[in-house]
């Protein structure tokens, strides 16, 4: 049985998800939310702005822990030593050589994190608005999860390991480039590196642009920013090649709920599209 095509508001087609109720019927409080639809953007900017202050609230908010956090991240580093994975150091130290590169990569995992997660919520709300409320709830999902994470595992990053012989790359290098270095230390918790959520979003985000884009630059660019992401929050010893296995599993958690929600996945959700207008053919027989 194919979707059924109905003619939502605002002049857009909608069309049916398994589980919702269109025609005649009339919808419950489920059906409405879980209906594919354009969002309104005074709400959706007002949501991102809460969530987001709610995020950062919450996540410094969490106790340091330093000493635990400092014992678990010895547990992970001697856990990627008998995996043969514990490259991060190496990594470290050879991209902190070329200096354009490491400054570089310190101002890409100081902004991009926000810049280009939010730049790809704006695409979804413009251009793919049935997906925009399931791929969001992925993302916030995500960022939940990883609350949990920040609380059960406090960890410390390579770079403030004792005897790890990490380079701070913003230290050193003189540029502001982590919220966890210099004069911003005291603004955020240092010890909130389980999950990786650099990795969570720029993954969200590069999945999301490859299951929805049309162009195929476009794609390849998605797929290629969660591994640029990947190589950069390892150069900077801002995190451990674990940290962004975490990140993943979250992920995997947000697409779960969003699945469970909406009975698919979102970039299987219906895109709205305008009304067609009817053929000359029928608007005469009408």
């Amino acid at each position: 049985m194919s979707d059924s095509t109905v003619t939502g508001p605002e002049g857009h087609e909608q069309v049916a998800v398994p589980g919702t109720v269109t025609g005649g019927d009339r919808p419950g409080p489920l059906d409405r939310l879980r209906r594919p639809r354009r969002p309104r953007l005074w709400f959706e900017i007002l949501l991102i702005a809460v969530s987001y202050w709610t995020y950062s609230l919450i996540r410094n908010a969490v106790p340091e822990q330093r000493g635990k956090a400092l014992r678990n991240a010895d547990w992970i580093w001697r856990a990627e030593h008998s995996l043969g994975v514990a490259v991060e150091q190496s990594v470290n130290h050879a991209v902190n050589s070329v200096s354009w590169l490491i400054v570089g990569m310190n101002y890409y995992y100081a902004t991009l994190h926000f810049a280009v997660t939010l730049g790809v919520l704006v695409w979804l709300y413009r251009w793919h608005p049935g997906r925009y409320a399931a791929t969001r709830m992925v993302l916030f999902a995500t960022t939940g999860v990883a609350l949990v994470g920040y609380y059960l595992f406090p960890l410390a990053p390579p770079r403030l390991m004792h005897g790890g012989h990490f380079v701070d790359t913003v230290t050193v290098h003189h540029t502001w480039g982590s919220m966890a270095s210099g004069d911003l230390k005291h603004m955020s918790n240092q010890y909130a590196a389980m999950p990786s959520m650099h990795i969570g979003w720029s993954l969200w985000c590069g999945l999301t642009v490859f299951a929805l884009a049309s162009v195929p630059w476009a794609r390849v660019l998605g797929l290629l920013y969660p591994a640029a992401t990947l190589l950069v929050i390892v150069a900077t010893a801002n995190h451990f090649w674990l940290d962004a296995v975490g990140g993943v599993l979250c992920l995997a958690f947000g697409c779960a709920v969003a699945r469970v929600w909406y009975g698919r996945l979102p970039h299987a959700l219906p895109r709205l599209v305008p009304a067609r207008p009817p053929a000359p053919a029928q608007a005469l027989s009408s």
